[in-house]
C-alpha cells in the first residue's frame, strides 16, 4: 500500500506540510505499517503529515502512535482540562467552544515532552474548530534573535497556584489524590512546592525558553511563556485577577528563570511571530494529524455544533 502526497493541498496558507491521501477506504494502520519509515522521514523533513481518506477507530489510531513510537505517553503534569477516552487517548483540551487557543507546542511549559503528537477527528464541527499550525522554524526566525538569546539564557520560570475552583485542581494536573505522589513528582522533575492552607498548592519551575531539535539540530523556540503569562488573558481580566489574587497568586503566571519579568512589548512580539505563520485546514471525519511537535505548533479556532477531537502522544523527548 503506498502513501500518495500532495505537497501542499488542504491548507490555507504557505506552508511546507503536506497531506496524505489514500485510494479507497484504505485501513490507516495497515498503510502506515507498510510505510513507517517514510511517515517518520516526512515528519522529520516537514513536521506535519495529514493522513486523509483512511478507515480509522480509537484503537487503530493508538496502534498506529505506538507503531510510530513504540509507546503511547500518560499526560501527567497537565495544563488544561482533558478526558481521557481509551488507554493513552484522550480529548483535546476541553475548553470552551467560544473560547480560541492560541498557538503552542504541547508540553513546552515542562523539561521534558512528546516528540510526537496525533489528533483523531471523530467528529468534525458544524463551523470552525480548525486545528491552525506554526512553522517553528519560521517563528524562531521571525522573533528578535535578541529576545531569542534571552530566552535561551535565562528560561522561563512557571508559577502555578492550584486554588479551590480556580483554574484545574492539583488532583487533575498530577493525576492523583496522594499528596505523597505530588512530591515524588516534583522531586523527580525539580519542581519547587509548598501547601498552604485548605489543600492548596503553590509551585514553580524553571524551564527551557530554547531547544535543539534532536534531529535537526536546528535551535528551536519552545516554551510557553506566551500562554502562562497572564498577558495571556487580555488585559481587562488579568487585571481583575491580578486585584483579586495578587500577582504572587494567580493561578498561572510566567516570569523569566531569575525571576524578572517578562515585559509586554516581547510577549506582543511573541504572539505577533506565531499569528504571522499560521496556516489552517478544515477537518474532515476520519482525519489523522501527526505533528513533530518541536516542529509545529497548534492552537484551536472558536466552533459551533459538536466536536470531537481526540489526542495521544508518543516519543519522550529529555533534553540534556
Amino acid at each position: 500500500m503506498g502513501l500518495k502526497l500532495d505537497e501542499c493541498g488542504g491548507f490555507i496558507g504557505a506552508s511546507r506540510f503536506p497531506i496524505s491521501l489514500a485510494n479507497g477506504n484504505e485501513n490507516l494502520l495497515a498503510a502506515v505499517r507498510d510505510n513507517v519509515d517514510r511517515v517518520r522521514e516526512t515528519l522529520i523533513r516537514n513536521g506535519a503529515l495529514l493522513l486523509r481518506g483512511f478507515a480509522v477507530t480509537r484503537n487503530s489510531f493508538g496502534e498506529v502512535v505506538d507503531l510510530l513510537c513504540g509507546a503511547r505517553l500518560e499526560y501527567v503534569y497537565r495544563s488544561t482540562p482533558r478526558t481521557s477516552v481509551a488507554d493513552r487517548i484522550f480529548t483535546a483540551t476541553n475548553y470552551p467552544p467560544d473560547r480560541e487557543i492560541p498557538l503552542h507546542c504541547e508540553e513546552a511549559y515542562q523539561r521534558n515532552w512528546p516528540m510526537l503528537l496525533a489528533f483523531y477527528c471523530e467528529q468534525p464541527a458544524t463551523e470552525g474548530g480548525e486545528t491552525p499550525l506554526a512553522d517553528i522554524v519560521k517563528v524562531t526566525a521571525g522573533i528578535d534573535p535578541e529576545l531569542v538569546q534571552k530566552f535561551r539564557q535565562r528560561g522561563v520560570c512557571y508559577i502555578r497556584n492550584y486554588l479551590d475552583g480556580i483554574d484545574l485542581p492539583w488532583t487533575d494536573v498530577f493525576q492523583t489524590r496522594s499528596r505523597a505522589e505530588v512530591e515524588r513528582f516534583c522531586a523527580k522533575h525539580d519542581i519547587r512546592f509548598d501547601w498552604g492552607r485548605d489543600d492548596s498548592l503553590h509551585t514553580t519551575q524553571i524551564c527551557q525558553g530554547t531547544a535543539v531539535h534532536p534531529d535537526s539540530g536546528d535551535e528551536l523556540w519552545f516554551n510557553q511563556a506566551h500562554l502562562f503569562h497572564a498577558s495571556s488573558l487580555g488585559a481587562g481580566v488579568a487585571q481583575d485577577m491580578i486585584e483579586a489574587f495578587g500577582v504572587d497568586g494567580l493561578p498561572r503566571n510566567a516570569v523569566y528563570g531569575d525571576g524578572a519579568e517578562i515585559a509586554d512589548e516581547e510577549l506582543a512580539t511573541i504572539r505577533t511571530a506565531f499569528k504571522q505563520e499560521s496556516v489552517t485546514f478544515r477537518w474532515q471525519k476520519d482525519d489523522v494529524l501527526l505533528l513533530d511537535n518541536m516542529q509545529v505548533a497548534h492552537g484551536r479556532h472558536r466552533f459551533s455544533g459538536q466536536r470531537s477531537v481526540l489526542v495521544a502522544m508518543g516519543r519522550p523527548r529529555f533534553p540534556e
